[in-house]
């Protein structure tokens, strides 16, 4: 079909609005690290490496959950009402994080956002991925990516805005006291509730995704209808007809047993080796502690909360290049150019901690990472998750796949003070570094290449 006949301006305003679930995945999985520096002492955790680990990843335990009931709640229930659920949960943690006055609340309503994320992460990649046409949706999911970095982006800028200058050498006592330690680090949390609140509305007017109707009784009309507006009557008819050439080998109700049967359990595994990958490979780390990897590097507070700006940035522009590079250079080649970027950039970085070689070189350093990861790893593994499980079981295959990203992500964001303490930053980063080698490996023997296809060819090539 020639792609001028798809409706542009409808595709594009659908996805984005459910893209928005990414802005607030990215801002709140952002906002905790400028806030950090300020929530500490107001908690009296400082300087224990337990609880700041507990702290900065309990919100992942919402993220598990969420992860684990989106494959059943987007199967029974479609693509758009858990992501209207998704929204109210951003709104209620944002509120209730920013006004909590004992550790014990902060943590409930941390880990309530964190539900939220699982969904959002789940859900609004695989709502872009069946409603957008094989030839343009590396692009189209690569916008949930987009959203994410610019909610980390505009979560990064809030912070700095919000936080007051913070005085070299100032003591914990004093930062306690100060506006930053009172009420700057709840403003940082109540400012999510603006967008959240905003995609809780929009989300009303965007339709359920078509290939979910496709597949349950007396909705293909309406299935139809929502495909025949993306791209006329004669892209309908071809669509519907895949959809059912893929749901007549089997239940079109999926179930998790389903993912023990051999053609499908193949295909899971290779999602959960590149979503735990996707984290493992230790980027993230980078975002949640900052103030320690710069602080590490020789920087201020002040300076450490410009600099988080500063990566935020070079994530936003290097997503824009990994957008639109998906579709013609492919998933798996954009891959293995992030894995084996990060293997020597990480190399070297840990070479120049070792060295204690602080300042602008090592900035430079983990600004090159931040750049690979975003052209590569983190918006291509979610295009890849989103189309590479068959249509019957893309919901709960997806929240396996997502469930264990959350689960790496955990462990990743947990462990990294209690290896930062027994290795150094700079032993952290040659282990990152060797998982980086690893997962090059797996990406090249095992990940096959989808660019240019239906999701209805992918599903019969994996088999």
């Amino acid at each position: 079909m020639n792609t001028r006949n798809y409706n542009w301006n409808y595709l594009l305003w659908i996805s984005l609005i459910s893209a928005m679930g990414g802005l607030l995945f990215g801002y709140d999985w952002v906002v905790i690290g400028g806030a950090k520096p300020f929530y500490e002492p107001y908690f009296q955790i400082t300087g224990n490496s337990s609880l700041q680990g507990w702290v900065m990843s309990c919100a992942l335990i919402g993220c598990l959950a969420g992860a684990a009931f989106s494959g059943w709640l987007s199967d029974r229930f479609g693509r758009k009402r858990p992501l209207i659920i998704a929204a109210c949960l951003f709104i209620v943690a944002s509120i209730g994080t920013g006004s909590a006055n004992h550790l014990g609340s902060f943590i409930f309503f941390r880990i309530l956002g964190g539900i939220g994320i699982g969904l959002a992460s789940n859900l609004s990649p695989v709502y872009i991925a069946e409603v957008t046409p094989g030839s343009v949706r590396g692009r189209f999911v690569s916008l949930n990516q987009l959203t994410i970095v610019i909610g980390i982006l505009v979560a990064q800028l809030v912070n700095w805005r919000i936080a007051e200058p913070v005085p070299p050498g100032s003591t914990v006592h004093q930062i306690l006291f100060s506006w930053n330690g009172q009420m700057g680090w709840r403003w940082m949390f109540y400012a999510c509730s603006i967008p959240a609140s905003l995609f809780f509305l929009l989300m009303w007017l965007v339709p359920e995704s078509p290939r979910w109707l496709a597949r349950n009784k007396g909705k293909e009309t309406k299935s139809r209808r929502i495909l025949a507006r993306i791209g006329g009557i004669k892209y309908a008819d071809a669509e519907i007809m895949a959809i059912r050439e893929t749901l007549t080998a089997g239940k079109t109700r999926a179930d998790y047993r389903i993912l023990r049967e051999p053609s499908v359990s193949k295909v899971l595994i290779i999602g959960i080796v590149i979503a735990i990958f996707q984290q493992w490979c230790g980027i993230n780390v980078i975002f949640n502690y900052a103030q320690e990897i710069f602080a590490n590097a020789g920087y201020s507070v002040t300076d450490i909360l410009f600099n988080i700006v500063i990566t935020g940035s070079v994530n936003l522009i290097f997503t824009f290049v990994g957008m639109f590079t998906v579709d013609r250079l492919g998933r798996k080649a954009l891959m293995l150019i992030g894995a084996g970027g990060l293997a020597c950039i990480y190399a070297i970085a840990g070479l120049m901690y070792f060295l204690n070689l602080h300042g602008l070189p090592l900035l430079a350093m983990v600004v090159i990472a931040i750049a690979c990861y975003a052209m590569s790893l983190a918006p291509v593994t979610w295009v890849v998750l989103s189309e590479i499980f068959p249509n019957r079981v893309r919901g709960i295959a997806m929240s396996v796949a997502t469930f264990a990203l959350w689960g790496a992500c955990f462990v990743l964001t947990y462990t990294f003070p209690l290896l930062n303490r027994m290795l150094h930053v700079s032993g952290t980063f040659w282990l990152y570094g060797l998982i980086c080698v690893l997962g090059f490996w797996f990406i090249l023997k095992k990940l096959p290449e989808t660019k240019g296809k239906t999701l209805e060819q992918i599903e019969k090539e994996m088999k």
